[in-house]
C-alpha cells in the first residue's frame, strides 16, 4: 500500500487494435513504454483482421508486461494499481487485455480500473507536457476514431463535440494508399510521399465546412476518381500531398474554430494521424496565429501504448476515483463520453 503523500505506480494495458502496450507510469512520470505490434501480419491482407490481432495479443501479453517492468526497474508487487482499455476498439482484442489486466489485479490485491481508449489518448501527454489546462479542446485522429472533445475535467467527462460520420482520417489514409498501391499501413507513406508533392496540384474537396462532424468517404473516392481519369500518368506525389492537405486542412480549422468559440486557449493532438508532420506543421501555424497553445505528444505517444493506459490510470488514481468491478465488461463500443468502464 502506498504512502498518503505517494504518486501511484500504474501498469498501463492497452490491446485495442493491433498493438499490444503496457507502460509503467509514477505520477506523471514515464518508466516505460512497450508495444509489441502485429502490423507485419496483417500487410498482406491489406488492414486489421481481428482473430489476428487477438491471437497475437495473448502471445505477447507477458512478455511485453516483463519487458515493461524490467525496464522501469520494478517489481509487480510494487504496483498501487492496474489500468486497461476497456472500450472502444476490436472485441476480441480487447478482451484480452482486459483478462490479463483482471488477473494482474486479482493476484497482486491491487484496485482495476477500466478506461476509455480516446480519453487515454488525451491523458497521455500529461507525460511530455505537464498537467493539461482543463478545460481544453482536443483533437483525436487515429485509424478508427476522428473525434473532436471538449475536456472540462478529464477524470470525469469528456464532451464531444464533432466526429467522423464515416471513414476515420487514418483509415482514409489507408484506403488512398492501397489505391496507390502503396501498401498497409498508409499513413507514414503518404506523409513521407507528400513531402516531396505539391499540396495545391490537385483540388480535392473539403466536406461538412460549417459542422464539427468530419467526412473523409468522400475524399477517398474524390481520390479514386482522379486516378482512374489519369491511368497511367499519375503523378503519386502530387496526389499524396494534395490528398493530405485536404484532410489536414479540415482537422485544423474544426479544431481551432472550437477552441474559439469555446472559450478554450489549449488544443491537444492525439492518435495515430497526430504523428502526421502536415498535421503537426498547419495545426501550429493556425494555432499561434488564433492565440491557442497547441499540445501534442512525440510520435511514439500517439499511437496506441500502455504508457497512456497507466496516465489515465495514475490520474484516476490520484483523483480518488474508485475502481472498476472485477467483473469489468470490454465494450467494442464504449461511448467516448464514459471515461471509465463500470
Amino acid at each position: 500500500m502506498r504512502s498518503p503523500s505517494s504518486e501511484p505506480l500504474v501498469l498501463g494495458i492497452e490491446t485495442s487494435c493491433d498493438e499490444t502496450g503496457v507502460g509503467v507510469v509514477r505520477g506523471h512520470e514515464l518508466l516505460a513504454d512497450e508495444v509489441a505490434s502485429s502490423v507485419d501480419e496483417h500487410a498482406r491482407f491489406g488492414g486489421v483482421v481481428p482473430e489476428v490481432a487477438s491471437r497475437a495479443h495473448l502471445e505477447a501479453m507477458v512478455p511485453t508486461v516483463h519487458r515493461a517492468l524490467a525496464t522501469a526497474g520494478v517489481r509487480l508487487t510494487d504496483l498501487d494499481a492496474v489500468a486497461v482499455t476497456a472500450g472502444p476498439g476490436l472485441a476480441g482484442a480487447l478482451l484480452v487485455g482486459v483478462a490479463a489486466a483482471k488477473a494482474y489485479s486479482l493476484a497482486l490485491g491491487v484496485p482495476l480500473y477500466g478506461v476509455n481508449h480516446l480519453a487515454s489518448h488525451v491523458a497521455v501527454d500529461v507525460l511530455e507536457h505537464g498537467p493539461l489546462p482543463e478545460p481544453a479542446v482536443a483533437m483525436l485522429v487515429s485509424g478508427g476514431h476522428s473525434s473532436l472533445l471538449l475536456v472540462p475535467d478529464l477524470t470525469r467527462e469528456l464532451v464531444p463535440l464533432g466526429q467522423t460520420v464515416d471513414d476515420a482520417a487514418g483509415e482514409a489514409f489507408d484506403k488512398v494508399a492501397r489505391l496507390l498501391g502503396l501498401g498497409f499501413p498508409g499513413g507514414p507513406v503518404v506523409d513521407r510521399l507528400a513531402r516531396d508533392g505539391d499540396p495545391a496540384a490537385i483540388a480535392f474537396p473539403r466536406a461538412m465546412p460549417g459542422s464539427y462532424d468530419v467526412s473523409f468517404s468522400g475524399l477517398k473516392t474524390a481520390v479514386a476518381r482522379w486516378v482512374e481519369a489519369h491511368e497511367g500518368a499519375v503523378p503519386v506525389a502530387d496526389v499524396c500531398a494534395s490528398f493530405q492537405e485536404a484532410v489536414v486542412d479540415v482537422l485544423t480549422a474544426k479544431a481551432v474554430r472550437a477552441c474559439r468559440e469555446h472559450g478554450v486557449d489549449h488544443l491537444l493532438l492525439g492518435g495515430g494521424v497526430a504523428a502526421n508532420s502536415r498535421l503537426r506543421a498547419l495545426a501550429q501555424e493556425r494555432c499561434d496565429a488564433a492565440g491557442v497553445v497547441l499540445r501534442v505528444p512525440r510520435p511514439g505517444l500517439c499511437t496506441d501504448n500502455g504508457a497512456m493506459v497507466a496516465a489515465l490510470g495514475a490520474r484516476l488514481v490520484d483523483a480518488g476515483v474508485a475502481p472498476s468491478a472485477l467483473d469489468l465488461p470490454a465494450d467494442s463500443a464504449l461511448d467516448v463520453t464514459e471515461v471509465m468502464a463500470r
